[in-house]
């Protein structure tokens, strides 16, 4: 509204938002009464006017028809009726269309603002609760490039986290109090009246506006000396019952009718919905998201320090099985966290339970649920005595985040050299991240080392991603046969339910058969290591499963891999995993190639090489540049595509990875008509190194069956 008054128009947001709001309201037409904001929206209104409500079920299409019947500016009806994103938006599925509503705001923002900057506010950020509620607002920030966005919150806004560019553009200012003349003003507003009690009002609030309301709000006989005693000045008013209540909610982030009624029992107080709903009418206590609320941040801070510690450590465990038990029922990566956070109050966690915890977060929440652990963690042992073997595990998630991001300067940062001990299960999974932060960066043999000592130091089921790992670099280095007798063995120690280690050894079969040229086995594969990804409910591996098919699709099928690279991109971006990002735009640029889309091929291969770059996946970009190296081959720029093949293998050979690609290297200098003495060497060698799965004639003819295939 207030950008409106400015001479912004938001048309096509506005019919958008009203498309989305049906598709969430079904059941109902659009109506002035229904329609939230249908009076502030000129081109609804328009709509409106020319019928009595829109029938159940309405379209883009069919809103921009209507407007015929209105009256008005018949430009902008023309305007609307060609514009391609409103035509689409009715066959979008809906997180889609969100995405769509979202891109659309910030485009009519833009068109209408031309060349003059603007101002956002958000506010309340933290009433968003988890920061996997930030998806929707972190993506309608990023689109918001031509303005000012400030974000007010109570709660760290940690977007780093899920992609380190944010740290490039996000400012933090920390608010202070407010100004001495502003305390007076408000408290003189409020009623105090006598000069000496304001200014000691206002020198015991810090400036802070919510303990200057409350010191109003219980104004009385007496002097307010410090916050401690507004603070009990203003509990002085509420019933001793619902004081009780307070401090016990004042352990947990949020809270719902059900955990007040366990808290409530478990401390022998009136449990019945009158308390509960007199106790939610207070002004500090907030809607949270999931019909939850929580304590204004400055009132938490002053009850739970009445708590005693024993006290404090029977309702965080009582709260911690709460949350166990909901998470037991579906799962759920909020639930997971909290069990984990009032588990670690109440003293009860150990490094292996939290590491199972872990383990349970990343499968639902990705790297932000991973964040989450990972800051509570911090954050509860800066406040405690030290411990040695939860320091250690925290390194250890924080490094195991940092892989999910493909974040290698932290991963090593994390794990220097000699820093972890296999005497523990946090220690073996700490070597773990340190041989994936090797991996990533290039540094192959290293990475193989660390596996290896893990896989043959341990017992224990952390063993088995060292395995699995040491068996990916066998592949990687072109050793397929050593690299499925080591799958095969881990297969048969690891236990049936195991699903995620299942279908990490079935894409790893995967990726063995695809670098071997034979795509239909790949395929097979594939299928298992999602069937078995689909069974333990990970959303991580369902978003790599998205980036293989896209990478094999790009040779079988490209006209289908650009609409899976497309998925493949949008799930690895809202997980942050800025490799597998790169790795699904090489593969919709390979795509591209293939069908002779030239100039969206280049475009793709350059959002997937900045990608790549920004990960330092060394390997994956090599891959992504020889791509590109055919792309100038087919562009007829032999220069280009040799020197594009240079650099690769230069890169391929330094990692030590992939000799069947530089096979592919020398075939399409061949190609051109080119020869390089290093290329030919270093295809030689790899030749020598390559243990196929059938034999090697047979792998080589089916590599350059398939790059004739992409040349042609």
């Amino acid at each position: 509204m207030q950008l409106g008054e400015q001479g912004v128009r938001f048309d096509r947001y506005d019919i958008a938002y009203a498309v989305l709001w049906q598709r969430l309201h079904p059941h109902l037409g659009l109506s002035r009464r229904d329609l939230p904001f249908v009076e502030h929206s000129e081109v609804l209104s328009e709509i409106l006017d020319g019928v009595a409500s829109v029938p159940v079920f309405a379209t883009a299409v069919g809103l921009v028809k209507l407007m015929d019947r209105g009256v008005g500016a018949k430009r902008r009806r023309r305007h609307l009726r060609t514009d391609g994103t409103l035509a689409q938006l009715d066959q979008l599925p809906g997180a889609d269309l969100v995405d769509a509503v979202t891109y659309l705001f910030a485009e009519d923002l833009r068109i209408g603002c031309k060349d003059t900057p603007y101002l956002v506010v958000v506010d309340a950020y933290e009433a968003l609760g988890l920061p996997s509620a930030d998806t929707w607002l972190r993506d309608l920030v990023g689109q918001l490039d031509r303005g000012l966005t400030v974000i007010a919150s109570r709660e760290p806004v940690a977007w780093h986290q899920v992609d380190a560019d944010w740290e490039e553009v996000i400012r933090v200012l920390p608010l202070e109090g407010l100004p001495m003349e502003s305390r007076m003003e408000l408290l003189a507003d409020g009623g105090v009246s006598d000069p000496q009690l304001q200014e000691v009002i206002a020198n015991a609030s810090v400036g802070v506006p919510f303990y200057l309301h409350l010191a109003v709000d219980s104004e009385g006989k007496g002097r307010v000396v410090s916050q401690d005693e507004i603070m009990q000045r203003f509990l002085q008013h509420v019933d001793p019952d619902e004081r009780r209540y307070l401090d016990l909610l004042s352990a947990s982030r949020t809270f719902d009718f059900e955990l007040f009624t366990r808290l409530a029992q478990a401390f022998h107080l009136p449990a019945s919905r009158l308390a509960w709903e007199r106790l939610v009418a207070y002004s500090f206590v907030y809607p949270a998201s999931d019909e939850r609320f929580q304590l204004h941040q400055l009132m938490a801070n002053s009850l739970c320090v009445r708590l005693s510690s024993a006290i404090a450590r029977d309702t965080h465990s009582m709260l911690h099985e709460l949350w166990r038990d909901r998470a037991e029922k579906d799962n759920a990566t909020d639930a997971l966290c909290e069990a984990v956070y009032h588990g670690l109050h109440a003293e009860m966690l150990s490094s292996d339970r939290l590491l199972e915890y872990a383990d349970r977060i990343t499968a639902s929440g990705g790297s932000q649920g991973m964040a989450v652990l990972v800051s509570d963690l911090t954050e509860y042992l800066g406040g405690h005595k030290s411990d040695e073997t939860l320091e250690q595990t925290a390194r250890c998630l924080a490094a195991e985040s940092a892989v999910l991001l493909g974040d290698t300067s932290r991963i090593n940062d994390l794990t220097p050299a000699g820093s972890w001990s296999l005497a523990t299960m946090a220690g073996a999974r700490l070597a773990v991240a340190a041989g994936h932060g090797r991996r990533i960066a290039g540094d192959t043999s290293e990475a193989l080392t660390i596996y290896a000592s893990v896989w043959e130091g341990r017992q224990g089921p952390e063993r088995h991603p060292a395995g699995l790992w040491s068996a990916d670099l066998h592949m990687a280095q072109g050793r397929f046969g050593a690299a499925i007798r080591l799958a095969n063995e881990l297969a048969a120690t690891c236990p049936a339910d195991a699903y995620v280690l299942r279908g990490d050894l079935a894409r790893l079969l995967y990726l063995a058969a695809r670098f071997s040229y034979d795509f239909q086995h790949a395929d097979q594969y594939l299928r298992e290591a999602e069937i078995c990804y689909q069974q333990a409910g990970t959303i991580v591996g369902a978003a790599l499963i998205k980036t293989n098919r896209a990478e094999l699709l790009a040779w079988t099928d490209p006209f289908s891999a650009i609409d899976v690279s497309l998925d493949a991109v949008a799930a690895n971006a809202d997980l942050g995993a800025l490799h597998e990002v790169g790795k699904a735009y090489t593969a919709m640029g390979h795509a591209h190639l293939a069908i002779g889309r030239f100039e969206e091929a280049e475009s793709s291969l350059d959002q997937g090489c900045r990608a790549l770059e920004k990960a330092g996946y060394r390997s994956g970009r090599a891959r992504a540049e020889l791509v590109k190296a055919t792309l100038h081959a087919r562009r007829g720029h032999a220069d280009e595509a040799e020197a594009s093949v240079s650099w690769a293998v230069d890169e391929l050979v330094k990692v030590e990875v992939y000799p069947t690609l530089l096979m592919v290297a020398a075939h399409l200098l061949g190609a051109l008509g080119r020869t390089d003495d290093k290329v030919s060497r270093a295809a030689e060698e790899a030749r020598t190194r390559i243990e196929a799965l059938d034999s090697l004639d047979a792998l080589e003819a089916r590599l350059q069956y398939h790059l004739r295939g992409l040349l042609a």
